[in-house]
């Protein structure tokens, strides 16, 4: 475990990407099977503790640690595993020199995993017994599935290109169809085997992606339009028997949405948008009317859907690309030859659950601004330029793929209430709720939240805004602080959308701090009913 928690502190405390990059890839050339393997699955989110929660954590912790004084440090440290591992005290008998190697990180999940809810606190304990401060903390965090280090799936996988001489691209055609703790992969890498074989295993391709267009012109003879959803981009697998649903960064959420899968059994890899269908719109329809993401969320993350949640969101994929036809990789090809076999692939497709995104019609592209500035549809979040020779290679490749976001609504709104952040923010309030009044103040309005951001602003903004809110509180509650609601902050959001779940009857979507409005009163910032109006 020593090695593996070195790895984790390390990590939180590198910036720079490439650091990052060589200390993965450094664990995984010094690191034996299975522990390397099964470390490169906590870094990418692949491993689940089903019988360890968040409350297996807090119940131990009350029964060896004051829980005033647990609770206390926990609001000051602003997490839960670092305040256990901190605070956890180390039983009478045990050697100074804790974290001898004993635990190593395969024996822990392999235990945890084999044990019962009823019995998997008590192991969890005893290993912690067994531990020093960090490897505390990196067992925690390991069995909780919440490391937090700054790494994504895609960098990982770049560290164990980079560590063996291999192509990432090669990686992620192969690591979905082989699980943890990956021996296969790592013969492989080192040269003890040939590649895995993905061929008929439903496994993910990585995306194609786009750069945002700044103030560059294209010529529409080069580049095709394309309206850019606001669901999420999904990719749809094929092959073996078997039918696999991958978002963006290659989880798999076939579960999540049965329908999808259930309906899709041609042999084939297709890239599209996931979306719901509006209000009104049936099943029976071919094209149907895509409703807003807050619609879509109301699906998002579940591991079980009724047949009611089907029903009253029914999920459909707008289609965008097809990659693979069978056994034929159409990822070389242009675009358009690509575009061309996939609307010849639509029939093929349930029109319930699949249709495909229309291409806009311009002459110009003076005119193609026209079109994106007088649209605002709630299920529209800009629009995608393609070019029309471009093969489907893997992430952003400059001057292929342009994505080209409508402008985002804003609102000033008053700050309410801060929460601390978590991992490197866990010493700053950065978790801002602001709101908006139900009506002018002087007429006795109140203020209503609105929505909750944390990102959008710079380090030193930060700083200057966790000092403002240190000493403008007026109350606590744990973590939160209730703050004079003097300070303004322009909110930008990409829409705004009627919710039942939130108090003021609106969900932002994607809000965030585009500025500090400390020149601007409290009582000028917006009303609720202007909020209202540009509700979808």
């Amino acid at each position: 475990m020593r090695a593996f928690s070195q790895l984790l502190d390390k990590l939180v405390y590198t910036r720079s990407r490439n650091g990052k990059l060589k200390l993965i890839g450094d664990y995984l050339r010094a690191t034996p099977d299975p522990d390397r393997g099964y470390g490169l699955a906590a870094l990418t989110g692949e491993i689940d503790i089903p019988a360890v929660k968040h409350v297996a954590v807090r119940t131990i912790a009350e029964q060896r640690v004051d829980p005033v004084l647990l609770y206390m440090s926990r609001d000051y440290v602003g997490d839960m595993a670092e305040t256990v591992s901190l605070l956890w005290p180390v039983p009478e008998g045990e050697p100074p020199d804790l974290d001898d190697g004993t635990i190593t990180i395969s024996a822990a999940v392999e235990r945890l995993r084999s044990a019962g809810r009823m019995d998997a606190p008590a192991i969890l304990a005893g290993m912690l017994d067994h531990l020093d401060a960090s490897g505390r903390y990196a067992l925690l965090k390991l069995a909780t599935g919440e490391l937090r280090v700054g790494i994504n799936a895609r960098l990982a996988k770049q560290a164990l290109a980079d560590a063996f001489g291999l192509e990432v691209e090669a990686v992620e055609e192969v690591w979905h169809g082989i699980p943890p703790p990956y021996t296969e992969l790592f013969d492989w890498a080192e040269g003890r085997s040939e590649q895995p074989s993905a061929k008929d295993l439903p496994v993910f391709r990585p995306f194609m992606l786009a750069h945002p267009l700044e103030d560059a012109q294209l010529s529409l003879d080069d580049y095709a339009a394309e309206w850019k959803w606001d669901g999420i981009r999904v990719q749809l697998v094929h092959a073996g028997g078997e039918t696999r649903l991958y978002s963006r960064t290659g989880d798999d959420i076939s579960r999540s949405f049965p329908d999808i899968a259930e309906a899709f059994h041609e042999h084939a890899v297709l890239d599209g948008e996931l979306l719901v269908r509006g209000s009104g719109q049936g099943m029976e329809s071919h094209g149907g009317e895509a409703a807003s993401f807050n619609a879509l969320q109301q699906r998002l993350g579940r591991k079980t859907v009724s047949a009611k949640m089907r029903q009253d969101y029914p999920a459909f994929v707008r289609l965008y690309d097809i990659l693979l036809d069978g056994d034929d990789d159409l990822r070389p090809l242009p675009w358009s030859e690509r575009r061309a076999r996939l609307e010849a692939f639509m029939p093929r497709l349930d029109p319930a659950r699949f249709d495909l995104s229309q291409l806009i019609q311009a002459d110009s592209f003076d005119q193609l601004a026209d079109i994106r500035a007088q649209a605002r549809d709630e299920s529209i979040e800009g629009m995608m330029l393609k070019r029309r020779d471009s093969p489907y290679v893997t992430g952003r490749k400059a001057n292929l793929w342009y994505k080209w976001k409508r402008d985002p609504l804003t609102a000033d709104c008053v700050l309410m209430y801060a929460q601390r952040g978590n991992g490197k923010r866990s010493s700053y309030y950065s978790d801002f709720t602001f709101g908006c009044w139900t009506a002018p103040p002087e007429e006795g309005g109140e203020l209503s939240p609105v929505g909750k951001a944390y990102f959008g602003f710079t380090d030193e903004e930060l700083k200057w805004l966790d000092r403002w809110i240190r000493s403008h509180t007026e109350k606590r509650f744990g973590p939160v602080r209730e703050v004079e609601k003097s300070l303004v902050l322009e909110v930008a959001f990409d829409s705004i959308h009627a919710s039942k779940r939130h108090k003021s009857g609106l969900a932002m979507r994607f809000p965030r701090v585009s500025r500090i409005r400390n020149d601007k009163p409290a009582n000028e910032a917006d009303l609720l009913a202007n909020l209202q109006k540009l509700a979808t």
